[in-house]
């Protein structure tokens, strides 16, 4: 693995890998929200350059240690990406885009989209409404599926709303809800990947 510390347990990406490299065609992966560089490290070990971003400083000096050749950004993924208009083959952004309220969310994927080049592909995971165990139910609710969960924002998607999310621009890959082994406790996400069509 080229000396990348990769950990094992919610290996989602190596089935992605393949299609990751193809829509890359060599230039770099952006991901949003890239923490401590579990998913980066994974691209690095695979031979993919990384642009990472994240807002926590502690996050940023991790993924920086794990992945000594990424460009890593301490930054909100709001603010203006660290790249040009249609220059990037592929973003991803694991369980990074549900923070935020619906037209901050719709903003952002739109700046997504115009990231992409024409094909370029989009493979996220978000919060599904039946994550009930890291916060879909019993917290103050902001507005229709978003929650103050431990003072923190968070949004839950159904299909509806993923499908609402992605209806323009987009040409859809592939959308699947899935219980996933990341945290202490399994977390219910939607996966999908999508190709920018215009």
């Amino acid at each position: 693995m080229l000396g990348f510390d990769v950990e094992r347990g919610d290996r989602w990406l190596e089935r992605w890998l393949p299609s990751i490299a193809a829509h890359a065609a060599g230039g770099p992966v952006l991901e949003l929200g890239c923490g401590k560089g579990r998913d980066s490290a994974e691209l690095a070990a695979a031979g993919m350059p990384v642009i990472g971003l994240d807002r926590s400083a502690v996050a940023i000096a991790s993924a920086r240690g794990r992945v000594p050749s990424g460009a890593f950004h301490c930054q909100d993924i709001r603010a203006r990406f660290p790249v040009a208009d249609e220059s990037i083959g592929v973003v991803l952004a694991s369980l990074s885009l549900h923070y935020f309220d619906w037209p901050q969310t719709t903003g952002l994927v739109e700046r997504v989209r115009r990231t992409l080049r024409p094909g370029g592909m989009l493979l996220c995971r978000v919060n599904s409404t039946n994550d009930h165990r890291h916060g879909a139910s019993g917290h103050p609710a902001i507005a229709e599926n978003f929650y103050l969960v431990e003072g923190r924002p968070k949004r839950f998607f159904d299909r509806a709303a993923v499908d609402r999310l992605f209806a323009g621009g987009w040409r859809s890959l592939a959308c699947e809800e899935k219980v996933i082994d990341r945290y202490d406790l399994p977390k219910s996400v939607w996966e999908v990947a999508l190709e920018r069509a215009t």
